[in-house]
């Protein structure tokens, strides 16, 4: 702080500087009377001195240095400079055969990592053939459901050379033990295999929808995956806690800080609980967040809640590593925010909130596709998506700074204001007793129910100003090349799975399901089990299916 702030002038140029804004208000009034962020945050006209740190310590305190406690400035010392985020392209349709030329395609454009989008049958636990998966196979994502199709998926990639991310919650233990056994065919040891697999299942019930089994005995299954993984594959993310999919349900940036650090909490007790250190579980967990609209807002959330996950860790459960006070993130551009209408409207969209991912210290990054409100991306627009990180990364400049914003009196204000509104979430569901409880009783639920509803409810009413929907209208016309998915697909599909089942070995299926029943309905750690499974080319569906007589299936209720 300068001299002349600390002996007064500033104060009193400030009060001059008000009386001249208050002269001009009354010539010509704002546009609006009242100025806020999407999370209710109020926007002050300036913001100065007083709304940064005071003293050095309180810059200590607050922001430190990055790469160092309270990781409010990033999570490695020189960030970006020393290696840029991870740039993956969520990706996944059709069959696996088809999915693997559309990923070795985005790789040879400069893609590097990859980003697995699974069917919804196989993120429910259902085979091709299965009635309920009727008329879904391939359509928003890649079908499988054996370990043949995972091997199909990475053919001729090399999986100790790239990192793979896959979006899959409750068969989350199926799908990677199929990632493992993939690897294995390839020759690669599973302590050399890079990635994450999603595993979190509270979001799922708060908002996304594909969940199969009761919250209690998903939680285990998560467990025994975090678990497995600390001690098996150690380099594997074993969860990616998610305020993505919250986000998009219609959750502020607040709420989607402070639901996501709420269900982490829970994950770590629940990892402690089984008797795992802290410090062994927690160095793997990752995150994953929305990258929104409001670009300043969404720098502040990721700052802040680096900032929070550090003092969690540290002081609730007492984490020594300094990896484990590290909140590590992907972050994805809002599929919810763009827009049919006007469709290359949406390349402007994604911009900014991908340049708002990495001010904000991303680890890894996924740009969608500006016509993903109609279709899956073709392989011009996902192409464009990635040219889209490419641009920011090697010709705007932001990359050569770290924390570039770090120090604005209105960015230090609002990851500041951002931060006490979700500590006041986060003690709210601690009183009722914690995420799992809190999800049960739809708490979460009624609250993201709520902003939603009053997002829509400003849009359609113009007090939010959604370009080329609720103003600044143009009549269309012309047809888009979109992505179609062969609508056979599912027969295709449904004859496969049949001559998998006719060609393996009876005996070692059924001997490797027998041991999973018997060992879900005890207490030991089904990974094992279901890694024997796969391997007997044992189905998705079919795993689930002993899952589910054992655990039995989720039916919300109304809230």
């Amino acid at each position: 702080m300068s001299d002349d702030v600390r002996n007064g002038d500033y104060a009193a140029r400030r009060q001059e500087w008000e009386a001249g804004v208050e002269r001009e208000l009354a010539r010509r009034p704002e546009r609006r009377s009242r100025f806020e962020s999407p999370s209710g945050i109020p926007r002050l006209r300036l913001y100065g001195p007083e709304h940064g740190p005071a003293t050095e310590d309180a810059y200590l305190e607050r922001l430190g240095f990055p790469g160092e406690y309270p990781f409010t400035r990033g999570v490695q010392p020189t960030m970006y400079r020393g290696q840029l985020w991870t740039m993956r392209q969520y990706a996944g349709y059709a069959s696996a055969e088809e999915t693997n030329s559309r990923f070795r395609y985005l790789l040879s454009q400069g893609q590097t990592g990859l980003s697995v989008a699974f069917d919804l049958p196989t993120q429910i636990g259902y085979d091709p053939d299965h009635p309920m998966a009727r008329g879904e196979v391939g359509k928003v994502g890649v079908s499988v459901c054996s370990r043949l199709d995972m091997e199909n998926l990475f053919d001729q990639i090399p999986l100790d050379e790239v990192s793979t991310s896959m979006t899959i919650n409750a068969p989350a233990a199926v799908l990677l033990a199929m990632y493992l056994v993939a690897a294995e065919q390839q020759g690669v040891g599973w302590d050399r295999l890079r990635g994450t697999v999603q595993n979190d299942i509270l979001k799922e019930y708060a908002a996304r929808g594909t969940y199969i089994f009761p919250p209690r005995p998903s939680i285990r299954l998560v467990t025994d995956i975090l678990e497995f993984c600390s001690l098996s594959v150690p380099r594997w993310n074993a969860i990616s806690i998610s305020g993505y999919h919250m986000r998009e349900a219609g959750a502020t940036a607040v709420q989607e800080v402070a639901f996501t650090l709420a269900n982490a909490i829970a994950y770590v007790e629940a990892a402690v609980a089984r008797g795992l250190a802290v410090d062994q579980v927690a160095p793997r967990l990752s995150f994953f967040f929305n990258a929104h609209n409001d670009f300043f807002e969404e720098i502040a959330k990721f700052r802040a809640a680096r900032r929070m996950w550090a003092k969690i860790m540290r002081e609730r459960f007492g984490a020594r590593d300094p990896r484990s006070l590290q909140l590590r993130f992907h972050a994805q551009t809002a599929g919810s925010t763009l827009t049919a209408q006007q469709l290359d409207n949406n390349v402007v969209r994604v911009t900014v909130q991908a340049l708002a991912a990495v001010l904000g210290g991303a680890q890894s990054l996924h740009t969608n596709a500006h016509d993903e409100p109609l279709a899956l991306p073709t392989e011009e627009s996902a192409r464009l998506a990635l040219r889209t990180q490419q641009i920011i990364a090697y010709e705007s400049g932001v990359a050569d700074v770290v924390d570039p914003l770090a120090g604005s009196y209105y960015v230090e204000w609002l990851t500041d204001a951002v931060e006490s509104r979700a500590w006041r979430y986060i003690e709210r569901i601690e009183q009722v007793g914690g995420a799992v409880r809190a999800v049960e009783e739809g708490c979460v639920q009624r609250e993201i129910r709520r902003s939603a509803y009053e997002t829509q409810r400003a849009i359609e009413q113009g007090e939010h100003v959604v370009v080329g929907v609720n103003r600044f209208v143009t009549e269309e016309s012309g047809q888009v090349p979109l992505l179609r998915v062969d609508p056979d697909v599912g027969r295709r599909r449904a004859e496969a799975v049949a001559r998998l089942r006719s060609e393996r070995s009876q005996t070692a299926w059924a001997e490797a399901v027998a041991a999973l029943r018997e060992a879900a309905q005890g207490d030991a750690n089904l990974m094992p089990a279901i890694v024997r499974a796969v391997r007997a080319y044992a189905t998705v569906g079919e795993i689930c299916d002993v899952l589910r007589e054992v655990f039995g299936e989720y039916r919300p209720g109304v809230f």
